[in-house]
């Protein structure tokens, strides 16, 4: 700006603050007033900003100043931002972290309700009152003040001074898309009942309501975690609990944080979510510290002058370490540069063991070492190629092994025939299936899903089918009634399953396990006794209609002692039995949906009346239409059984 400028705007601004202060003393303000203070305001604006930058410019024209405006810039702006960010950061992650832990304990309190409710659901009428005391007696010494309500056609309460009672159903909460509504689905989290807090579990099941109601109390909210800090439920509330004191002499350091997190709360006679009170919790950084560590020692107090004096060694030792580096950066570069171009002539020439020798740890060594890493991996190549090879010659050899196991083609019967096929989603299948003809004319039939893929699923199912056969060469023998007719089978499907159960749990890793479907086909009277040990439940096609056997127990391998129950159903002339695996229908579609069972019985009664291995056929090819993936997802497994005139 030249000097004629800045005289002239200091006078205009004077000549317009004169003008101003006449206007609003001498003629008591008005429209003139009100512009007049307008472009006063602007000219002053105008004339601050020239005034800071011409201080600026003449505070900077000095080398010294400069330099102190730089060290400002590099080291005081970034310590006192990174000191805010660390406090502010310190603040919002204590707070979170208090109000999760918090959170996560109400929240395990809700799903352990919500586990016991489901045992309890599935415990048999003649040992539920039993079960329901044990429960409450195990629950009510973690959670005072339990209620739980077992209602069928006669209600089971704990403890029996108890009043609880079935929720309500609501005709509004049916209508409730948020997945909170407990008045006709399982329901597990928290409910609002007569102006209290409760975690609660609702599962209804085959006739069967199971609600259990825990009161969240001070008591609940201070035990939860102790020593974090105060809690309460809602804006208005009180804090409940014990709130912690700073470290000694760290006050400015351990300062208090409030944080809060919104809880979904069901009304228990709308049956819907009617509230999000907030779960506040005021805590301190210690606090924390101490809790999530569980070591009981304040670290802060205790590590902070030691991290003072690492910090002020670190800083002299820096300055040592900036007088070597400074010396020798220009032969430390030039000597890297020198050992790879002589690496890469080496590679050139087909020499990979030839090594950079590497000296410090920045950037350049580790650039030397990515160098030697490369030429080792690339020496090994040839190694790992036949290492490789090898391995697909044994998982073919395993493949072809597996293939052993499968039936090559199923047993001639009378009255029913038989149709299998397993598809691995890779060389080796966790897939089961086997029909076996009886000694004394009958015919047993498995199919199983091993959980997991690959070798380990291989190995597991080749023992079932191992054990299978063993047991099949022992005859379990039972008596089972058809109607008015007592039937003798020579194998009892439940012992044999049951009995399989205990040796895969004896011989298997805790995690293994495997659905499974026994059956034994008896050629005299067309019945087929089975059972269902968590296994997708068969499709029985009937003059064009669709049945699902039913399932009849649990899988075998994850529990000990399980009871498993036998059904019956028999084969008439014409009808379809179709058993699969799940890789038949989850396969999805580019939409995101499954094939399902639906659309499997859809193909099947489409071409019930094709040869059973011309409706296998079809089955997999509408499965592989409907993914359309470049390999299947899963091992794909399908029998097909078909009852003869």
């Amino acid at each position: 700006m030249s000097a004629r400028g800045w005289v002239t705007l200091p006078r205009v601004f004077v000549a317009l603050l004169v003008v101003y202060a006449l206007l609003e003393w001498g003629l008591k303000g008005g429209v003139l007033a009100g512009l007049t203070l307008v472009a006063l305001l602007i000219c002053g604006a105008i004339l601050g900003v020239r005034l800071m930058r011409r201080a600026i410019r003449t505070s900077l024209w000095r080398l010294r100043n400069r330099l102190y405006v730089t060290w400002i810039f590099i080291g005081v702006v970034p310590i006192v931002l990174l000191l805010a960010l660390a406090a502010s950061g310190t603040y919002i992650v204590a707070g979170q972290v208090a109000v999760y832990l918090i959170r996560s304990e109400l929240d395990r309190r809700a799903e352990s309700l919500m586990t016991s409710a489901r045992t309890l659901s599935q415990a048999q009428p003649a040992d539920r009152a039993e079960a329901v005391k044990q429960t409450g007696r195990l629950l009510s010494e973690r959670m005072p003040g339990l209620e739980l309500a077992v209602i069928t056609d006669k209600t089971l309460r704990y403890p029996s001074s108890s009043t609880l009672e079935a929720p309500p159903d609501s005709p509004e909460a049916s209508n409730d898309s948020s997945g909170k509504d407990y008045s006709r689905k399982d329901y597990s989290g928290y409910i609002l009942r007569n102006g209290e807090y409760y975690s609660a579990a609702v599962v209804r099941k085959a006739g069967t309501t199971v609600i259990a109601l825990a009161p969240i109390t001070a008591e609940v909210l201070t035990s939860s975690v102790p020593g974090i800090g105060a809690s309460r439920i809602g804006l208005n509330g009180k804090f409940v609990g014990f709130v912690p004191s700073p470290a000694s002499g760290f006050e400015a350091l351990d300062f208090e944080t409030t944080w809060f997190n919104q809880i979904p709360v069901v009304s228990w006679d709308r049956a819907r979510t009617v509230s999000t009170p907030a779960l506040v919790v005021a805590t301190r950084p210690s606090a924390v510290l101490r809790t999530v560590f569980t070591s009981g020692v304040d670290i802060m107090s205790q590590s902070a002058p030691f991290f003072f004096v690492a910090l002020l060694f670190l800083l002299l030792a820096g300055e040592l370490i900036s007088l070597i580096i400074g010396i020798s950066l220009t032969r430390t570069v030039t000597g890297a540069v020198h050992g790879l171009y002589e690496g890469t002539l080496r590679i050139a020439k087909g020499d990979f063991s030839w090594r950079i020798p590497v000296k410090g740890e920045d950037q350049l060594a580790e650039l030397g070492h990515s160098f030697n890493s490369m030429t080792t991996q690339i020496e090994n190549l040839v190694v790992i190629a036949k290492e490789k090879e090898r391995l697909q010659s044994e998982v073919a050899i395993a493949s072809e092994v597996q293939n052993q196991l499968f039936p090559r083609s199923a047993p001639h019967m009378r009255t029913i025939e038989l149709v299998g096929i397993c598809e691995a989603a890779r060389m080796v299948s966790g897939d089961y299936y086997d029909y076996l003809a009886l000694p004394d004319g009958n015919l047993a039939v498995a199919i199983g899903d091993v959980a997991g893929k690959g070798i380990s699923a291989a190995l597991l199912m080749a023992s079932i089918q191992s054990i299978m056969r063993t047991q099949l060469a022992q005859g379990l023998s039972r008596s089972v009634s058809v109607g008015n007719v007592q039937t003798a089978t020579r194998v009892s499907t439940s012992s044999m399953v049951a009995q399989l159960n205990r040796q895969l749990y004896a011989s298997t890793a805790p995690e293994k396990y495997a659905t499974f479907f026994f059956g034994v086909y008896e050629e005299q009277s067309r019945v087929l006794t089975y059972t269902n040990a968590g296994h997708l439940p068969p499709l029985l096609l009937r003059a064009g209609e669709t049945k699902l056997l039913d399932v009849t127990g649990t899988v075998v391998g994850l529990f000990p002692a399980m009871r498993y129950e036998e059904q019956t159903v028999n084969i008439e002339p014409g009808d379809v039995v179709v058993a699969y695996t799940d890789g038949i229908t989850e396969p999805e579609n580019a939409y995101g949906e499954e094939f399902g069972v639906d659309r499997l019985a859809e193909t099947a009664l489409r071409y019930r009346n094709s040869e059973p291995r011309e409706i296998v056929a079809k089955i997999m090819e509408a499965v592989v239409s409907w993914s359309n993936a470049p390999e299947l997802p899963d091992d794909m497994t399908v029998v097909i059984a078909r009852g003869l005139a």
